[in-house]
């Protein structure tokens, strides 16, 4: 294996930041920003075989865990919690936890990440097994509270894979199917809640939706099978069973929305 050399604690390429202008700040911020789909783009082989093996898991039963810490955590709690509502999945199918805890969701908990045996023990609470794919995310790579959990899963036989943004960490040497996404020394030096977390979401998203895709969540371009749990995705739906059943009726359009819960259901029991 190649040298590990941690890339996102590397300085950054421009000095004396509280000199710039706010315009300078937000036109150098963009111009790094704009580099993130290109390293992206790049890791598109490794997310494609993270993608199958995850969705050929669910296909048989399985279930999807993020584990992180930090932003990292917080932007797997994000994806993880949006995957109900948006495809109508159950709660529990897609789970994320972060080291610290709920508390962490919204407060930096000390040493939190730094507990080796922390994550392994948080995977045991939700009976994960051999059945489930274990997805690790640190933009840095050396989150012992990520290294440990994902080296007890492949001691217990679960697959696992990891969304890093330095190469060759010890992060994805504990993974079956790592992504690595390599941004850049950041804007702020070392701070990964910028490019690495652009780079970490936008994997998230692609991940997330292309296994729900695969597991016919989606049909056409729309989500058929998103919760109603909002009048913006009320009309939403109505329009969309409006377009596939051909109604000009509004009213009857939504009565059977609601009465079936889902526009697939509605449109399957419809037609």
């Amino acid at each position: 294996m190649s040298e590990f050399i941690k890339i996102t604690e590397q300085p950054s390429k421009y000095r004396h930041l509280e000199k710039m202008s706010v315009k300078e700040l937000l036109t150098n911020i963009n111009n790094e920003d704009k580099t993130v789909p290109l390293a992206v783009e790049k890791a598109i082989p490794q997310i494609e075989k993270l993608v199958s093996i995850i969705t050929d898991r669910m296909l048989a039963g399985g279930r999807l865990f993020y584990l992180g810490a930090g932003t990292s955590g917080r932007l797997a709690i994000v994806d993880a919690s949006e995957c109900p509502p948006t495809f109508g999945v159950p709660h529990g199918l897609v789970i994320a936890l972060i080291a610290g805890n709920e508390k962490a969701i919204t407060q930096a908990v000390e040493f939190a990440e730094d507990d080796l045996e922390a994550g392994w023990n948080d995977l045991q609470k939700h009976f994960v097994s051999e059945k489930d794919v274990v997805v690790g995310l640190a933009a840095s790579g050396t989150t012992p509270y990520v290294v440990g959990a994902l080296a007890q899963c492949r001691k217990n036989g679960i697959i696992t894979g990891c969304i890093v943004c330095n190469p060759n960490s010890p992060v994805a040497a504990n993974s079956d199917f790592p992504v690595e996404v390599i941004v850049g020394p950041e804007f702020v030096t070392a701070s990964t809640r910028m490019k690495s977390g652009t780079a970490q979401k936008l994997v998230l998203n692609m991940l997330s939706t292309s296994v729900m895709i695969q597991l016919g969540r989606v049909e056409d371009n729309s989500m058929v099978n998103m919760q109603l749990t909002n009048a913006k995705l009320v009309d939403r739906g109505v329009k969309m069973v409006i377009e596939q059943l051909n109604l000009n009726d509004y009213d009857k359009a939504k009565q059977l929305l609601l009465e079936n819960g889902s526009v697939k259901k509605a449109v399957e029991r419809a037609e």
